[in-house]
């Protein structure tokens, strides 16, 4: 029996479907790619955007045409806050929500014998306990995504992931020290601690314990090279975390900030929990404590009543504080949240001119950032070949610049000392220093 699987969305899908894999190789299956004909499909969803729903729909209808006899199963955040609009859709066989994709086998196994659609979405509001995903044997030795934390309790007024996550919930330290330990057995170098709200680990945990203290344990652990953390709310980095981190040796020197906008009456409307002067300080001190640190962002362009002058504002608050990279979203709205029902829609010209606007800013401020490299002398972690050349092997950075370097021995899963040399598009040229 073979089985293939769709991800779509953010790193915890990446790390729950490689869990959800296991599972079926363990009770006898073949993994092959969703471009194969296979027995069974697993689509694991995103409801971020509309474009997350629509290619969810998309990849259903793609597989059918696969195999008309596969079973279809639609499994994450989509078909949570979706699952009576996915259980029309012709061909789907399971619908799952977020908190049993663990036992996704079981119910496939039951559809394929009962011959019927089968619909098993918890209520994520009144359960509330981490879901163990576990994965023992991964299929990418390089670096490990390792999800510690699931749902979120902030209830951005764009967002709908607290109804298709629910609240925040930890997995044990205990529990997480030991898997990072596995991970450095297998020879792993890196690893990436992923959530839906990473900055609220622990806060379910009896205890004074947070990710900081997770991220101290973690340093202590022989064998991982490097530590990054997911997406992080900007108000996790007080002055005492930021002096704390400062002093790990692993955790790398990499922090993706969620900003939205760099205009405070925008931020409001968001329901964000800071304004854009506690931003701008948290980027000074953390670039005041930690060497040649990259603080990368997402951005929404267009949020409804989001005026020529506020769009300016965030412009020039981007233009100024020149953070090294950013990721541009036109907004989009999402039924159920409040920014749907607000006033003041932008029309979508609008939003497809501010998001050229900042995505040409990004482009210029991405250049300055790695240009500053230039000449220096890089720690990389090589993952791949480049572009299926095999003497060319890409890689990054502790503070995540893409490196592209040739070689006649393969990189792939080696730390090298590398001399950085020259801006090559999104990515910087390098020589392997022997």
């Amino acid at each position: 029996m073979k089985v293939a699987f769709v991800t779509l969305g953010c790193r915890v899908n990446q790390y729950e479907t490689e869990a959800m894999a296991e599972k079926f190789i363990k009770e006898g299956y073949q993994v092959v790619t969703h471009s194969n004909a296979a027995d069974v499909y697993v689509i694991n969803t995103c409801t971020v955007t509309n474009m997350g729903d629509r290619k969810s729909r998309q990849m259903i209808s793609k597989v059918k045409k696969l195999n008309g006899e596969a079973i279809i199963a639609v499994v994450g955040c989509y078909s949570q806050v979706a699952s009576n609009k996915i259980s029309k859709i012709d061909g789907v066989d399971v619908i799952l929500g977020t908190k049993n994709k663990g036992q996704i086998v079981y119910f496939v196994n039951r559809a394929m014998n009962e011959k019927k659609q089968i619909i098993a979405v918890k209520d994520v509001f009144t359960d509330k306990a981490f879901e163990e995903l576990n994965i023992e044997e991964y299929q990418d030795k390089t670096r490990a995504f390792l999800k510690i934390q699931d749902g979120c309790n902030r209830f951005c007024s764009y967002c709908l992931i607290p109804y298709a996550r629910g609240g925040v919930c930890s997995k044990e330290p205990e529990k997480v020290l030991e898997e990072v330990k596995k991970l450095a057995d297998h020879g792993f170098k890196e690893i990436i601690l992923s959530g839906i709200h990473t900055a609220s680990y622990g806060v379910d945990i009896k205890g004074n314990y947070n990710l900081v203290s997770l991220l101290e344990e973690i340093d202590k652990i022989q064998g991982i090279n490097r530590v990054r953390i997911g997406s992080i709310d900007p108000t996790f980095f007080t002055e005492g975390v930021i002096e704390r981190i400062s002093s790990l040796k692993k955790l790398c020197p990499h922090f993706h900030l969620s900003l939205q906008s760099g205009c405070d009456e925008t931020l409001e409307r968001m329901n964000r929990k800071y304004t854009s002067e506690e931003y701008k300080n948290i980027v000074r001190d953390l670039r005041n404590s930690i060497k040649d640190v990259s603080i990368t962002t997402d951005v929404i362009a267009g949020f409804p009543g989001e005026t020529d002058e506020e769009f300016n504002i965030t412009y020039n608050f981007l233009k100024k504080i020149k953070l090294s990279k950013m990721h541009i979203f036109k907004y989009s709205p999402r039924e159920g949240t409040k920014a749907a029902e607000m006033k003041n829609q932008v029309d979508g010209n609008t939003k497809e001119k501010r998001s050229k606007a900042l995505i040409e800013l990004n482009n210029g401020l991405e250049r300055e950032f790695n240009s500053r490299f230039i000449g220096t002398k890089a720690e990389v972690l090589y993952e791949d070949v480049f572009k299926e050349d095999n003497n060319l092997y890409e890689g990054y950075t502790p503070n995540y610049i893409k490196v592209v370097s040739r070689s006649n021995k393969n990189l792939c899963s080696k730390i090298e000392n590398t001399k950085l040399l020259e801006i090559e598009d999104e990515y910087l040229t390098g020589e392997i220093i022997n």
